[in-house]
């Protein structure tokens, strides 16, 4: 099957809609945008160093309190029912942009001894893709860089040739958390740095392991017509496979350029409903408490519609059932329960349930702890938990 694809791979993308997996004949019918899934936010994140939460708590103590969490390693995040990973990537080109972050002196500076694990991104790294955080204070990884990161996805998935469609949200950082100057200013993604991006996923992952925009889009003029009009591939066809996405709109004008409609593209935009490029979207800003304000209520009601009607249109939906510690302090599942009801195929959270938070041990968890369940609206009505399995 995976020499077919790789020698006829126009048409097995279209051919292979219709296709089961081995072992897997009984999700046939049932298509990638019909399953809810539940993956990690800033997958890669270790906790941030001590001395650099004390030394934030002194300066900003809500922005403290919102880096305060961590994930343990990517396999076991795997191992734990995660179906979608987050990565954020700065582009590197000289290989020794972020080799010292400033956040050390400035520790010193108030009075603080900087711990000495600061950071993994070094120069030995060379010039791939650094996975981290924040410039300068918030560096620290369980896998760098991007390569080594998706060799460690690639493994698991070896391990695992079954698995539901993995989805690898990219967020390409390129900005500052303060634009003060003191901060390393980000270097900025080109067409060449996208076109280097692709060729690293590629390279790793093979063509065939990878669920494209060009195998969604089949013989239709626009990923946005394709996905109305046909759909998405089935969950055979994404068993075993990964999809790239992007975290910001940001990314979109300078990637399509070549490239309408992401063809001959690796990884799907943030798109804009609508637009030629548009079959994955992020619904992450509908919700008024994500300041932290113990007045504010989360606006069910527009969130929850404003989703569902995405999802009904075809698009493939990310959310997050928390952000920035907020739910979990405060113990409020409203923005977990809207994400739940609301299609949303891809639920983002800090907290999985293999690691409560500390506060409440607030989780985010399907009923009965399964990894993914059909979705509550548009699987069909023949869908079963058998289906969406591993």
């Amino acid at each position: 099957m995976k020499t077919a694809f790789s020698t006829f791979s126009a048409l097995g993308a279209v051919f292979a809609l219709c296709l089961p997996h081995a072992g897997f004949a009984a999700d046939a019918p049932v298509k990638m945008n019909q399953v809810q899934v539940i993956g990690t936010h800033n997958s890669y994140r270790r906790s941030i160093a001590p001395s650099t939460l004390a030394w934030l708590t002194a300066k900003s103590p809500q922005m403290a309190e919102a880096l305060d969490y961590k994930h343990g390693t990517i396999p076991a995040q795997l191992d734990g029912g995660m179906r979608q990973l987050e990565i954020d990537i700065y582009a590197d080109s000289n290989g020794k942009h972020y080799a010292h972050p400033r956040g050390a002196e400035w520790q010193k500076k108030a009075g603080l001894t900087p711990d000495a694990d600061q950071s993994d991104v070094t120069d030995m790294q060379g010039t791939d893709f650094k996975v981290m955080h924040i410039v300068d204070i918030d560096q620290r990884s369980s896998c760098e860089p991007l390569r080594n990161c998706l060799e460690v996805i690639k493994a698991w998935s070896d391990a695992h040739p079954n698995h539901l469609p993995l989805y690898i949200d990219l967020e390409t950082k390129q900005d500052v958390p303060i634009k003060n100057g003191a901060f390393t200013q980000p270097e900025q993604f080109t067409t060449a740095t996208y076109d280097k991006l692709d060729a690293e996923l590629l390279s790793v992952f093979g063509r065939d392991r990878i669920v494209t925009p060009d195998d969604v889009r089949g013989p239709y003029a626009t990923l946005n017509e394709a996905i109305r009009t046909r759909g998405w591939p089935t969950l055979a066809f994404g068993r075993g496979k990964v999809v790239f996405t992007f975290d910001r709109p940001h990314d979109t004008a300078r990637y399509l350029v070549g490239h309408p409609a992401l063809r001959g593209r690796v990884v799907f935009t943030n798109g804009r409903p609508g637009d030629p490029d548009a079959a994955y979207t992020e619904a992450n800003e509908g919700f008024v408490g994500q300041a932290g304000n113990g007045s504010a209520e989360v606006n069910n009601t527009t969130a929850l519609h404003e989703i569902q009607d995405l999802v009904k249109q075809g698009y493939l939906v990310r959310t997050r059932s928390d952000a920035n510690t907020v739910e979990a302090r405060q113990n409020d599942p409203a923005r977990r329960n809207v994400a739940f009801q609301s299609g949303a195929q891809i639920i983002s959270t800090d907290y999985p349930s293999f690691e409560p938070a500390p506060w409440h041990n607030f989780t985010v968890a399907f009923p009965g702890g399964v990894i993914a369940r059909c979705n509550p609206v548009t699987a069909p009505a023949t869908c079963s938990a058998a289906d969406v399995a591993e």
